[in-house]
């Protein structure tokens, strides 16, 4: 079976030649259609890093990029990447323009895509993702961390992708909240096919969302391992019993 996603020998870095700093070293790992899978790792391990490297928002990398086999080059992504991959970010505050209406944000995301049918699409993607068509011409300000995370997750099926990648969306939120978006994104996986790629530093969240994860260490991963493995607390590495030893969700 050909991988959604194929990550091979990534290096990316930032700053000039003569100044250059290492984020992710020799990263590989390949994630199955239909999988969630998880980056792990302590603030500033690499994990954030990777995600926007494959997205295109980070020039500095190199290695082997592929999703469903086709090779990704440069820092271009041209629209048939943009419809198959989409990512949700971590701040639902930064992440919509606050003068821009729900409406004009799925509005110009289809039709970047070239989708028409638009009234039903918007109408659609509210329901999916739980919010009623009163919520349309709502702005911004007009919306809690959670309704502005859920417009998020809705912009990004507008593309009507297969990849979707997460980068800590529920971290940003309030703690009540985060389960009703953890849900609806496990329900959207289902609904829709989906496969995710999702960074969290909270390794309950993981346990509960993906199927398999890589721990990352100073921007390398050290070990991937199945969900079971980290629920049984039972993994190869020290590093990796370090992490899962240190977090609160372990010792509750």
């Amino acid at each position: 079976m050909t991988p959604m996603l194929q990550v091979s020998d990534m290096d990316v870095w930032f700053g000039p030649p003569h100044a250059r700093v290492t984020a992710v070293k020799g990263a590989t790992f390949s994630v199955a259609p239909g999988e969630s899978f998880g980056l792990v790792g302590e603030s500033g391990s690499g994990k954030s890093t990777i995600l926007r490297a494959v997205v295109g928002l980070i020039p500095g990398w190199s290695g082997r990029i592929a999703v469903e086999g086709k090779p990704v080059a440069g820092i271009g992504r041209d629209r048939a990447f943009l419809k198959t991959v989409q990512m949700v970010f971590q701040d639902p505050y930064a992440s919509l323009h606050p003068r821009h209406s729900v409406d004009r944000v799925l509005s110009e995301t289809l039709a970047l895509q070239g989708l028409g049918d638009v009234d039903r699409r918007i109408t659609r993607l509210l329901e999916d993702v739980g919010l009623g068509r009163g919520f349309r011409f709502r702005f911004p300000h007009q919306l809690s961390g959670g309704q502005r995370q859920r417009v998020a997750i809705a912009r990004a099926l507008a593309a009507e992708p297969r990849l979707l990648l997460l980068d800590e969306p529920t971290s940003a939120l309030d703690v009540s909240v985060q389960a009703e978006i953890l849900n609806l994104l496990k329900d959207l996986r289902a609904e829709h096919q989906l496969t995710y790629v999702m960074v969290s530093h909270d390794l309950a969240v993981v346990a509960h969302m993906c199927d398999r994860l890589s721990v990352m260490q100073a921007g390398r991963i050290v070990e991937i391992m199945d969900a079971a493995t980290l629920r049984a607390g039972a993994p190869r590495e020290d590093y990796s019993r370090a992490l899962i030893a240190a977090s609160t969700w372990r010792r509750a």
